[in-house]
């Protein structure tokens, strides 16, 4: 029998049997949460079912994320549900200013091996600390909180190998956007999107969070990479040493496909509206030179204080373009004061940028950065389908920090290897 894949290898240990791509797995879940968009759907539930309580109560977590504060009333009372709801049963709540959910957990609870799920698509981005993390609907994450278990189809999966090494100016995101351009919205559906290689390696673990993040956007079940020794650079950061487990695939394992990507060669790249693998390059004709009236760095694919830092290195002592609007949302608390004690805050606030607490934002369309009709919004988000940011008469188009930078600085789409 070949060797098994990472999601293999992590369901196998929660189901307490060997499992395969194909095979219905009913496992233990080692991380359950919501967001105040999907938790209040999901507590209604377990309320409907008698299953008000919580089988790992420090476990489980309520992110209040989505509308932090709360732009309206209704969205007030649903915080306040929550919280009550809570502390009925014990779980832990990241109250508003902690965080975007997925940013915050992957600071405080997720452990490589660990099944990982949340309320929420982009819960797979887990899969970059070696844990099988997944998006589900309300009523399995309710089943999930209540008894501590959940079940599934274990995914059959497709392998990035990743080599060579990126240009100045070429980041994760580049790569990923690239990977969606080539195989497409549905071409990764319900499959672990599994990444390796050289690069990956190299790559620092925010980076490799950048393409777990946006496996969704494939379709894909999961985005899983080997826990190895950034990993365990990164829990120590985190003061999670001790929570370290070294996770590789079978040299044998089985793949239903495989990508090869070589880094050395990539543009920076840029996704057109309306979807996400509407891609080219910066230098393409129909993006490069165009208008940008608002560029938006924040969600949980690239607002990290490294990404923060990023895009400080190139707007340092610059301004942004008259009649183009800069906001900033940390993904994090942590992004939010490691940025402001080094400075990065002041760089952005002399530039002309608004910064709004962390958070969602508007990322998902609920408030702080809404466009306006006819409007073009430069993001450094995860999605742009029609009406994604709030507005369906507004248009995104998503890149990276540097491919931010350089825009902001400049009002139109610009190339971050063509600005100091």
């Amino acid at each position: 029998m070949p060797g098994q894949t990472l999601v293999e290898k992590i369901l196998s240990r929660a189901s307490g049997r060997d499992v395969r791509a194909g095979d219905i797995a009913i496992a233990q879940v080692d991380l359950a949460y919501v967001q105040d968009g999907t938790g209040p759907l999901t507590f209604r539930q377990m309320e409907k079912m008698g299953l008000v309580k919580a089988a790992n109560p420090t476990r489980s977590v309520v992110f209040i994320d989505h509308s932090a504060p709360p732009p309206r009333k209704e969205l007030a009372t649903d915080h306040v549900y929550l919280r009550e709801f809570a502390a009925r049963t014990g779980m832990v709540v990241s109250d508003v200013g902690e965080g975007v959910c997925h940013q915050v957990a992957f600071e405080k609870f997720v452990r490589p091996w660990d099944v990982a799920i949340g309320a929420d698509s982009h819960t797979v981005m887990g899969g970059a600390m070696g844990a099988f993390a997944t998006g589900m609907g309300s009523t399995d994450v309710a089943v999930a909180l209540a008894l501590g278990k959940t079940w599934l189809r274990v995914p059959e999966t497709m392998k990035f190998e990743v080599g060579g090494r990126f240009a100045k100016g070429v980041f994760a995101k580049d790569l990923i956007l690239r990977v969606l351009g080539d195989i497409k919205t549905d071409g990764a559906t319900y499959m672990a999107m599994e990444w390796g290689g050289p690069a990956i390696a190299a790559m620092p673990m925010t980076e490799r969070m950048v393409l777990s993040n946006m496996a969704i956007e494939a379709g894909g079940k999961c985005g899983p990479q080997p826990s190895d020794q950034e990993t365990k650079r990164y829990l120590r950061e985190h003061g999670r040493e001790a929570e370290w487990k070294e996770l590789r695939p079978d040299p044998d394992a089985g793949f239903e496909d495989e990508h090869p990507y070589d880094v050395s060669s990539l543009e920076p790249m840029v996704a057109r509206p309306p979807q996400e693998d509407n891609v080219v390059p910066v230098t393409d004709p129909s993006v490069k030179g165009l208008r940008i009236h608002q560029v938006y760095l924040g969600s949980c694919t690239n607002a990290r204080y490294e990404d923060i830092r990023v895009f400080c290195e190139y707007m340092k002592g610059e301004k942004v373009a008259k009649g183009t609007r800069l906001i900033v949302v940390p993904a994090s608390k942590e992004s939010y004061v490691r940025s402001m004690k080094e400075g990065l805050l002041e760089i952005l606030l002399d530039a002309g940028a608004t910064i709004n607490p962390p958070g969602c934002g508007a990322c998902p369309g609920v408030h702080l950065g809404i466009p306006g009709d006819g409007e073009n919004v430069l993001s450094t988000t995860n999605r742009n389908y029609v009406g994604r940011m709030g507005n369906p008469a507004a248009f995104t188009y998503l890149a990276s920090p540097a491919t931010a930078a350089a825009t902001a600085m400049h009002g139109v789409i610009a190339d971050p290897r063509e600005v100091g």
